[in-house]
């Protein structure tokens, strides 16, 4: 059988253009992209050779789309250890994330800087993508020992305060299609990390009668957070607000007043971004 192929007019002139071989290539190297990127979206943290095995690549191929990837923002590489993860350029395809995300940071930073002022610990800014929490915004705190997050990164919700008061409010459906049973054990980051459904639906009752979550040494030994969530105008909680600092300092304070402190600014917070709880709970009833 013979090659399909179409006559296309070059300049006056009739050629014969093969349509079968150019689209199998450019569906190939859009596949393979896209594993690339779905490969480091999984790993939340990853090296070449990790994306390599992963999507079948050769080591030299994985690299040219992971460079490509970083040119065009999709992916940032850590200039430490070489490792990639998600760059900002993926959060603003996700649903105009960029105008949203933009009118948070812009409503969120006086009160980052105002609960820096009053804790001395760094203040933290982040927004849920898929079951990862990525940090668009931070201040660092006063202590010489401090907390720092790169912008663009991003973590396992499950194991982060800021990740857990967002998913508290999310619909049981949706926590369901997140972490489906056939998942468990989620994925272990320290002793302390949840891993049953079970468990997280627990956490999150306890969330939703306070207001704020903690993470006690969850995500990383020996560094603990306050969070609270922030609420657009359909009232869905897309944001929070942390503070985060070794679990000394965390524990000798008053956690209940540092997450009075934080659900006071995200409170104010989300009333910018158009959030109103009495006409949240009057929809609801």
């Amino acid at each position: 059988m013979g090659v399909p192929a179409t006559w296309k007019s070059d300049s006056g002139r009739p050629t014969l253009v093969d349509m079968t071989t150019p689209r199998r290539q450019r569906v190939q190297s859009v596949d393979r992209a896209l594993d690339v990127l779905e490969s480091v979206a999984a790993g939340g943290e990853v090296g070449v050779s990790d994306v390599a095995a992963r999507t079948g690549l050769v080591v030299s191929t994985a690299h040219r789309l992971l460079a490509t990837l970083a040119d065009r923002g999709y992916v940032r590489q850590d200039a430490t250890h070489g490792r990639y993860r998600l760059g900002l350029r993926v959060l603003e395809l996700a649903g105009g994330m960029q105008a949203q995300t933009a009118a948070l940071c812009s409503a969120a930073r006086p009160h980052l800087e105002r609960i820096r002022s009053v804790t001395s610990e760094t203040t933290n800014l982040v927004i849920l993508v898929g079951d990862r929490v990525v940090y668009v915004d931070q201040v660092a705190g006063r202590h010489s020992m401090r907390m720092f997050t790169e912008l663009g990164s991003s973590a396992l919700a499950h194991t982060t305060g800021s990740g857990k008061a967002m998913l508290a409010y999310r619909p049981a459906e949706t926590i369901a299609a997140m972490y489906p049973r056939e998942r468990e054990p989620l994925e272990r980051l320290t002793p302390r990390t949840h891993t049953t459904v079970a468990s997280l639906q627990d956490e999150f009752a306890r969330i939703r009668r306070r207001g704020y979550a903690l993470d006690d040494e969850e995500h990383e030994e020996g560094v603990s957070c306050v969070a609270a969530p922030v609420f657009d105008g359909q009232g869905t909680a897309f944001a929070a607000i942390s503070i985060s600092a070794p679990t000394s300092r965390i524990v000798h304070a008053d956690t209940g007043e540092l997450g009075r402190l934080l659900c006071r600014h995200s409170a104010e917070v989300s009333a910018a971004l158009g959030h109103a709880p009495d006409r949240a709970r009057a929809d609801a009833g």
